[in-house]
């Protein structure tokens, strides 16, 4: 999106490419407990929402309906939950994750709880396929 753009080293290396929207790149957490994106905008220097620009922060809120959604077709989870931390990566970037009432962290927050689950090859390919045609529906 821009040339100056980077993404965090990990979040690179603790999730998957699924697409490119106007402004954020979408990934896959490589957490196979929690069906879990993350929206990074692609623009330098940002850790806070209220550092994007109007517009830019518009688009994030239409993209963060999209992934909402993609979840939600995919996965028919109970609830979706949306949250900016960064705390231990500063880079902006939000989190869409899909929750049930039946995961390990129900109700509760799904940071700590139980060891990341890496995917399975060929799971992890069928599911970034069929998340990145979710996004085409929205």
């Amino acid at each position: 999106m821009t040339d100056s753009f980077e993404l965090n080293e990990r979040l690179a290396s603790d999730s998957f490419e699924v697409d490119d929207l106007d402004l954020c790149q979408v990934r896959l957490m490589n957490d196979s407990h929690y069906p879990w994106l993350i929206l990074v905008p692609q623009r330098p220097g940002l850790t806070e929402l209220h550092d994007l620009s109007e517009e830019d922060l518009s688009t994030m809120t239409q993209e963060l309906v999209k992934a909402s959604r993609a979840l939600e077709s995919v996965f028919k989870p109970d609830k979706i939950n949306i949250a900016a931390l960064g705390n231990e990566v500063a880079q902006l970037h939000v989190h869409v994750i899909a929750r049930f009432q039946t995961d390990a962290a129900w109700p509760g927050p799904v940071w700590g709880v139980q060891p990341a689950k890496p995917y399975q090859s060929q799971e992890l390919d069928d599911l970034l396929v069929e998340l990145g045609g979710a996004f085409v529906d929205y």
